[in-house]
């Protein structure tokens, strides 16, 4: 079984290293390992039978590191990981640890990885786990919930504005995805929704403010824009040509998607 006078001294080193401005990731991960390395040799663990919360604390503020460590190299598998890691400090030990001042901030970057990935189901089985007066109360927990339910009104411009107020830079990390799979729905939907657009209309459905993310974005989905600067959706009223689609039916789907524009600007 591993002791702590073994595991302190490498302790002692992560935290130096993590404090640097900027940390080194790749240091950090390698004193990570090692430090797992050593709780599993036993003690450290809620579900051992050692009573010693000083190592119990150490193995927390470990897993709370390597959480924030992974979000810093965009590595979300061991986030999640790492997440599943900590649940068992969070609410099984709560009463044996003194509180974390990391707890609602991991939890609230958990909340928003599930819903930049679109696990809506996940999110709200995450979201049980949570008492209704800590959601109500704490910034990290607001935030996502917040922004679920920007989702479920179809206020777009709400989720976009709200990156401007992320309660931490790692929340960051997690936003610039959601914004990039909201993107792709508005422009599968310009895409359907109109023949032609000027590039200056785009940019401000996608709520873009650079020429280059734009040009990504049109060349992913494969618009053409012309000498005029503007994009034409030809491949897709082809389609609809070749297909023989009742005008009526066209009409129809034309007025949905025209709803669906209304709701997202």
């Amino acid at each position: 079984m591993a002791k702590i006078q073994e595991v302190l001294p490498i302790y002692e080193k992560l935290k130096n290293e993590w404090n640097r401005k900027p940390p080194n990731a790749e240091k950090t991960s390698e004193l990570i390992h090692l430090l797992k390395n050593h709780f599993a040799d036993g003690g450290f663990y809620p579900s051992d039978s050692s009573e010693d919360t000083r190592g119990l604390q150490i193995a927390r503020d470990t897993l709370e590191i390597a959480a924030q460590c992974a979000i810093l190299i965009g590595d979300i598998p061991s986030f999640e990981r790492t997440l599943a890691q900590l649940k068992p400090f969070y609410f099984d030990l709560e009463d044996r640890l003194p509180e974390s001042p990391y707890r609602y901030q991991l939890l609230g970057l958990n909340l928003l990885s599930l819903l930049s990935q679109n696990r809506l189901a996940d999110f709200h089985t995450e979201l049980e786990l949570l008492p209704p007066k800590d959601i109500q109360n704490d910034i990290y927990l607001k935030y996502p919930v917040s922004l679920e339910q920007y989702l479920m009104e179809g206020s777009y411009n709400k989720v976009f504005l709200a990156k401007g107020t992320v309660p931490s830079p790692y929340f960051t990390f997690f936003m610039d995805i959601l914004l990039d799979t909201i993107r792709d729905e508005i422009a599968c939907c310009m895409e359907k929704s109109y023949r032609t657009i000027s590039f200056t209309e785009a940019a401000r459905l996608l709520y873009l403010n650079k020429t280059d993310e734009l040009a990504a974005i049109a060349k992913k989905h494969g618009w053409q824009m012309k000498a005029d600067q503007i994009f034409h959706f030809e491949n897709n009223q082809m389609k609809a040509d070749n297909e023989h689609v009742p005008a009526d039916e066209i009409a129809s789907q034309m007025i949905q998607y025209a709803r669906e524009m209304e709701i997202i600007i």
